[in-house]
């Protein structure tokens, strides 16, 4: 029966072949493709989540590959989004995790870190070294690893399996809320932890601190963690997660990134959202 169906549907639902069902409504109307999500800000303070949303969506015209950004600043009840729940291979941004689950862990057992694991833990977040982090990895397990992230409520994170660590999966929210552990008074990780955490962040070598951290006003305290990795699909994944205090503020950067073409593209991209945020809120 085909009566008040278009010939080109006809011709569209015949050439599906047999065996496969396809709506006729829906191959003479081509669906309109879904809309790209749009970053979406808040603020306590007037005007200011107009500015970020404006300038951080410019930053990203015209760049390619899909960009995941979280911010959020506590001096002004700042927060910006965009894809919060996109899932990323995570790289070694995940270090960040690996240490603060050695550091809950040890708190856990009312013990402070060996030198052996205090000397992996700095090569693993200031060099970013993988043999030190595939080490840590192996001696938490996923057990108490997973225990970590169900206490900092990361639900979205999904650790990799087999020892592939720099396979996890992360989100910008679950980033953001690690972020905001590491830099406030909480039940989760122990202020000696949470100063241990930031100050190797603080002590990342030079040739590893960019992303997040550029554009930052001086005078402003940097930490910082990136991660980047390429793979057959998706290309590069390049990241960035920062915290950054002084000069009135107190807040956290997350851009996760992948689809780009080279490492380079990837930390472009994040040095545009980066810096058009530590302008913003400098000037706010």
């Amino acid at each position: 029966m085909t009566h008040g169906i278009s010939r080109r549907a006809r011709v569209l639902a015949a050439g599906v072949g047999a065996g496969v069902l396809v709506p006729l409504v829906a191959a003479a109307t081509p669906a309109a493709a879904a809309p790209a999500p749009t970053v979406s800000c808040t603020s306590a303070k007037a005007g200011l989540a107009d500015k970020l949303q404006k300038d951080i969506t410019a930053a990203l015209a015209n760049r390619k590959g899909t960009i995941a950004v979280g911010l959020y600043d506590r001096s002004t009840k700042t927060t910006c989004t965009l894809r919060p729940s996109t899932a990323y291979d995570s790289a070694s941004v995940v270090k960040v995790t690996v240490l603060a689950t050695l550091l809950w862990d040890a708190k856990k057992h009312n013990r402070y870190l060996t030198d052996r694991e205090t000397s992996l833990a700095k090569a693993m977040i200031t060099k970013s070294d993988n043999t030190a982090t595939s080490t840590l990895w192996r001696q938490l397990g996923l057990t108490k690893i997973k225990g970590f992230l169900s206490a900092a409520g990361m639900t979205q994170t999904k650790p990799g399996t087999n020892g592939y660590w720099g396979l996890t999966q992360i989100t910008v929210t679950d980033e953001q809320k690690l972020l905001k552990l590491i830099t406030a008074k909480n039940t989760v990780l122990s202020d000696n932890s949470r100063a241990y955490i930031l100050k190797l962040m603080g002590q990342v070598i030079s040739s590893q601190r960019w992303g997040t951290p550029y554009g930052a006003p001086s005078g402003v305290a940097v930490h910082v963690k990136n991660g980047w990795l390429q793979r057959s699909t998706h290309g590069w994944r390049v990241h960035s997660v920062g915290t950054f205090n002084g000069g009135g503020h107190d807040y956290m950067i997350t851009v996760l990134t992948h689809g780009n073409s080279t490492m380079n593209y990837g930390i472009t991209t994040i040095q545009g959202v980066a810096k058009a945020i530590h302008k913003d809120l400098a000037a706010s």
